[in-house]
């Protein structure tokens, strides 16, 4: 495994970074103790595996569309997998060992059909999903902070509006976990994802003549790392969420929160609206006492110091018509579409499936679908 030298540029970055992080968790030590200082570096870990190993959930549902590439998609099964394998244990018994773990299971209906799908297609005009846009914004992208600015408005824009989207007809929350046990809600989900792996393989095989060799491990500190190493380590991420935090790893239900806070800022009374009347805590604490923002500030610091360490580190300020109209697009539509669909492909994706709910799997079909939308645009648009 190589390991170069960084220029003193990318030392500064990475500096900062490391300043960064150590001040988030400082922060979040002083006002809700050690274990939200432990969600600061939990984030921070996130935030450097996914941009070692260039792990995002757009590029890799896009990838087996227009490319027949399923090694992303395989590797987001591993992922779920991994941390099914102790999610779902602790969800059932973890009470009974004095280490109570929460679950997210939601209903689906309507509302949330309509917002994964919004977020799939947002996702690909964007160029990032919840975790993708935070780990290339941190790593340097301004046309992803744009996209985050644009998220973040649609966010909390949505919660303007949940209440009424709310009375839509669905679906009833089932837990595969409370229904069938742990054992057959882990068997499932195994054979489910297993199945979707094997039709990718089979896909990716016909168009090339066998399965395309996945990138290798370069270097542990400065990457890139592969697919499987991203996976595991964010396997890692995940489970250290349940352990310390007691729930799922979530990323959206902080950029409503930023943009509510905003909202005060400039006189807007979002403590008015239904979504925050039984947040006002939340509007009126620190930003640093939410978990999942804390989690996401370490995402950035910790993505802007796997760029710095790789030497990739350097800003393009100059960015066409296109690269802006899709950012803010894509970027509102995802913000919307996440707080109708209780959360992106961490939060309802992932934390959904995680936590044996059915939601999750609804999520993943609707959310496909807006992809495969998502991707048709931006080749008419020529984003390759």
């Amino acid at each position: 495994m190589k390991t170069a030298s960084i220029d003193v540029s990318q030392k500064v970055v990475l500096s900062g970074a490391l300043l960064g992080l150590a001040l988030v968790c400082a922060g979040a030590y002083s006002v809700a103790g050690t274990r939200q200082a432990l969600a600061v570096l939990i984030g921070g870990l996130a935030g450097v595996a996914l941009y070692h190993a260039s792990f995002g959930f757009t590029a890799a549902w896009r990838h087996i569309v227009t490319e027949k590439k399923g090694t992303g998609l395989r590797a987001q099964f591993l992922l779920i997998l991994m941390t099914s394998a102790v999610s779902f244990p602790l969800i059932a018994w973890g009470a009974e060992f004095g280490w109570p773990t929460g679950a997210f299971v939601f209903p689906f209906g309507v509302a949330a059909a309509l917002g994964a799908f919004m977020f799939g297609l947002g996702m690909q005009l964007g160029g990032g999903c919840g975790s993708g846009t935070l780990f290339t914004a941190g790593g340097g992208s301004t046309r992803m902070m744009i996209t985050l600015a644009a998220f973040i408005l649609g966010s909390v824009l949505a919660t303007a509006h949940l209440h009424l989207w709310n009375e839509l007809p669905s679906l009833e929350p089932y837990s595969l976990v409370k229904e069938i046990g742990p054992h057959w809600a882990f068997l499932v989900t195994a054979a489910v994802l297993g199945s979707i792996a094997w039709i990718t393989m089979r896909i990716e095989k016909k168009a090339h003549g066998g399965l395309l060799p996945a990138r290798r491990t370069e270097s542990i500190l400065q990457g890139p790392w592969s697919p499987v190493l991203g996976a595991v380590m964010l396997a890692i991420v995940g489970i250290l969420t349940f352990l310390v935090v007691g729930r799922p790893w979530g990323i959206t239900s902080a950029f409503a929160l930023w943009g509510a806070k905003a909202f005060q800022t400039v006189g807007i009374p979002v403590e008015t609206w239904p979504y925050w009347t039984w947040q006002t805590a939340a509007l009126e604490n620190s930003v640093l006492r939410d978990t999942t923002s804390v989690m996401d500030f370490g995402i950035i610091f910790g993505a802007m110091a796997a760029a710095a360490l790789a030497g990739k580190f350097a800003p393009v300020w100059h960015l066409s018509r296109r690269d802006l109209l899709t950012a803010v697009v894509g970027g509102l539509l995802m913000g919307y579409g996440a707080r109708l669909a209780f959360g992106c492909n961490i939060g309802a994706y992932l934390g959904g499936i995680v936590s044996g709910s059915m939601h999750g799997w609804l999520w993943l079909l609707f959310g496909f679908a807006g992809s495969l939308v998502g991707t048709r645009v931006r080749l008419k648009l020529g984003m390759g």
